[in-house]
């Protein structure tokens, strides 16, 4: 009986520890917010179309976690995440000014793609 409360207490905290995180994946808010915090100047209307861009975005990107969680192929998930992520990144770059978009590549892209290349020299 002391080891089926065990494991039911343990299960629990893994749940409560896993749904705080949020599976690592953040919100479209949550993404502009930060967006917000990088770069100066973002207007109310380009805010509300970086917000839909990251909306479309986050759907496409659960769609392909879920396929690849269910027995897909996780090499290809990761190849069409990377490209949707460029797409992205050309869409928030087309919405912002020259001065918004270079500080953009420099907080946002230019470490994206690092973390890119050290996953791949870790394969």
């Amino acid at each position: 009986m002391k080891k089926l409360l065990l494991v039911c207490a343990l299960v629990m905290g893994i749940s409560a520890v896993s749904l705080a995180q949020g599976g690592g994946r953040r919100t479209p808010e949550e993404q502009l917010a930060t967006l917000k915090t990088q770069l100066t100047g973002l207007t109310d209307d380009q805010s509300a179309k970086i917000l839909a861009i990251y909306t479309i975005t986050g759907k496409s990107r659960d769609s392909l976690f879920t396929a690849a969680g269910n027995g897909g192929d996780r090499a290809a998930m990761m190849q069409s995440f990377m490209k949707m992520q460029t797409a992205t990144f050309a869409k928030v770059k087309a919405v912002l000014t020259a001065d918004q978009s270079a500080a953009y590549q420099k907080a946002v892209i230019d470490p994206y793609n690092d973390r890119m290349k050290q996953m791949q020299q870790n394969q």
